[in-house]
């Protein structure tokens, strides 16, 4: 079965950076877009970024353009995610997804079947 499993989250200082990984296994990795998404206490999951299956298109949030970047190794069947300049406001569990389809990069979370459990990411004042 698919499993996406996230990792490199931790608790940071304002400024900081993170980079965080998604492994993913049971699919033909390099087939299918990805896309992080973010949760924080009290807040809906939010898309973050996503990245076409060739890594040659990229999408972000507003909020994130400029200091997070999106990548992958198809090689390793792995999702990248960048993030410099971290904000208190960064602060949620990120996740990682996939559509598990040949489609395109999509910010809707309805649009993703296939999560990895999270990983934490607090950013301090």
């Amino acid at each position: 079965q698919v499993q996406l499993v996230e990792s490199g989250g931790g608790l940071v200082q304002a400024g900081g950076s993170l980079r965080l990984s998604c492994a993913a296994s049971g699919l033909t990795f390099s087939n299918y877009a990805m896309g992080w998404f973010r949760q924080a206490p009290g807040k809906e999951r939010e898309f973050v970024a996503g990245i076409s299956w060739s890594g040659v298109s990229t999408t972000y949030a507003d909020s994130v353009k400029g200091r997070f970047t999106v990548s992958r190794d198809n090689t390793k069947s792995t999702v990248y995610l960048q993030m410099n300049s971290l904000k208190p406001e960064d602060t949620a569990v990120y996740y990682c997804a996939t559509r598990g389809s040949r489609r395109g990069i999509s910010p809707w979370r309805y649009d993703y079947n296939y999560w990895g459990q999270g990983t934490q990411v607090t950013v301090s004042s």
